[in-house]
């Protein structure tokens, strides 16, 4: 898809990534007879925010939007922040590593893009059979999930801010049915994270892509499979015309937070007023993701069926073995490090509680109001 204010990113590029952050802060607005703090408070900020997502998914993306407009209008236009979407300013899923370099401000991303750099970031998005949407916002805002997230972060000079939820995903797009567990092995799927490597443990063979590259490699027939979010989203990325198998749950992503990775340097310069600004800006973008897809979601999947589409539940057999395969991987993983161990210990003990919690009340009106 077309760049947008091509010319003008353009030249903006032509100076280099590098320039960005000795550039982010100019010249102060002159405030008489005021000097300090004060006058740091008023600077112009000029940032730059790199999207691991295209624009034309205007939820996911379009809380990067939403951050940009109320960022603005609470400064009064003193504190700027031009968004770019995936492969526009930064190759698709190299977001974070710009935002640690300093070559942007911030990166729009997922933290489970990122397991190379450390497989605790997985805790920052989601992990297979985890936590909703409302328990992993509580985890992270209310039960102290945040802290130890951002201790992860805190080595690769990012500080993290909760973007949003797409809410329960679904399981993806298939060319073929798949009807049991041993349907899988040899699919070649596109899925990220956890999810990717539980895959990979029953046979798929991985492919991690962005999201502007997925609809051409299912087309082609270079991935057989392919997960995304759900049926508002997947119906924008035209999935359906490829691929009729809609199968669900997307067990390795119940309830995903996407994050929004600010540079420690950047964020230690900017004023408390400005910082106070960034995090209730980030807070009304993330509320903002969930609310469009829950407002979205099911006019768009009657749309997807009336379209032909087949919605397919995982078989149990798949699902109890893809519940074995994660929790070995999570284990595993604990034993190999400390940090991470402390962290997962700290994650499944919430979800023990909230699990137990949810299973009362929740549980017992949904099974009443849809039949279960």
């Amino acid at each position: 898809m077309p760049p947008r204010h091509l010319p003008d990113r353009r030249t903006l590029l032509k100076g280099g990534l590098a320039a960005t952050a000795a550039g982010a802060i100019v010249a102060c607005e002159p405030c008489e007879g005021v000097t300090g703090p004060a006058v740091h408070s008023r600077r112009r900020v000029r940032w730059r925010l790199a999207s691991s997502f295209p624009s034309s998914l205007d939820t996911i993306y379009g809380a990067a939007t939403v951050l940009k407009e109320r960022v603005e209008a609470m400064t009064e236009g003193r504190f700027e922040i031009e968004v770019y979407e995936s492969g526009e300013l930064v190759q698709g899923l190299k977001e974070m590593n710009a935002a640690q370099s300093g070559a942007v401000e911030v990166a729009q991303t997922a933290g489970y893009y990122n397991l190379g750099k450390s497989p605790a970031l997985a805790f920052d998005t989601c992990v297979p059979f985890g936590l909703n949407a409302r328990q992993q916002s509580a985890w992270l805002h209310e039960a102290g999930g945040l802290e130890l997230v951002r201790k992860a972060y805190a080595d690769f000079n990012v500080i993290s801010f909760p973007c949003g939820n797409t809410g329960a995903q679904m399981g993806g797009w298939f060319k073929k049915r798949v009807t049991s567990l041993g349907d899988l092995r040899g699919l070649r799927m596109r899925i990220p994270g956890m999810g990717g490597k539980a895959m990979a443990e029953l046979g798929v063979s991985v492919q991690n892509l962005p999201g502007s590259e997925v609809y051409q490699a299912l087309e082609t027939g270079v991935i057989d499979a392919t997960d995304w979010v759900g049926p508002y989203d997947d119906e924008k990325l035209g999935f359906y015309q490829v691929a009729k198998q809609y199968h669900y749950p997307g067990w390795w992503e119940p309830g995903p937070s996407l994050s929004f990775l600010v540079n420690l340097d950047a964020w230690n310069d900017l004023s408390s007023g400005d910082q106070a600004v960034f995090r209730a800006a980030s807070d009304a973008a993330a509320q903002s993701m969930m609310n469009r897809y829950d407002a979205k979601n099911p006019a768009a999947l009657q749309r997807l069926v009336a379209n032909g589409v087949q919605l397919v539940p995982f078989s149990a057999d798949l699902i109890a073995g893809a519940q074995e395969a994660s929790e070995q991987l999570l284990r595993d993983e604990a034993a190999k490090d400390q940090d991470y161990a402390a962290l997962f210990q700290h994650w499944r003990a919430f979800r023990t509680d909230s699990f137990a919690w949810f299973g009362t009340a929740e549980r017992a009106y949904m099974d009443a109001v849809m039949g279960n």
